[in-house]
């Protein structure tokens, strides 16, 4: 485990340090992407708009309801610190204490699954989305690269396991 930590944190240090002396506008601009409002507005707009957008919102009402607690206990169980408490100055405020999973990451790979299932055209890009707010994190300075890995399987396995209770 303490060779995961340090090779962890050295793939942290590697990828934060480019982000020194930088602009980080457009990468605080993807992180925000993943602040959840997004979400709503896409679900809405898609039952509205077409006959899947009520299934696609009832699968992301019911992954997010599956996703959100296991995230919390996670982060209680886990309680690993943020690398901007531990080793480096972040470029944002994070929104909690604690860093691993990556609730940003979890969120948008939810929906990056979501998305991949109900229109399989946009897969591509859903994927690539959900992977730069990841990586944004990771250069923001709040989250370590396996933290943003643990968002990610628990965003996708929530959406998998929606799609297999509402569809």
């Amino acid at each position: 485990m303490n060779l995961i930590t340090a090779k962890d944190q050295q793939l942290f240090g590697w990828l934060f340090a480019y982000t020194q002396n930088r602009n980080m506008t457009a990468v605080r601009f993807i992180s925000r992407t993943g602040d959840g409002h997004l979400y709503l507005i896409l679900a809405a707009t898609l039952c509205v708009l077409e006959h899947q957008g009520i299934w696609f919102l009832a699968a992301g009402l019911t992954a997010f309801l599956l996703e959100l607690p296991s995230y919390f206990v996670l982060k209680k169980t886990f309680k690993r610190i943020r690398p901007s408490d531990l080793l480096v100055s972040a470029h944002i405020q994070p929104s909690d204490k604690f860093s691993l999973p990556s609730g940003h990451t979890a969120a948008a790979f939810l929906m990056a699954t979501l998305i991949s299932h109900f229109y399989p055209s946009f897969t591509l890009f859903a994927y690539t989305w959900a992977s730069l707010i990841g990586l944004s994190r990771v250069l923001l300075g709040v989250h370590f690269p396996t933290d943003i890995l643990a968002g990610a399987l628990l965003g996708s396995a929530s959406a998998v396991l929606s799609l297999s209770l509402v569809l």
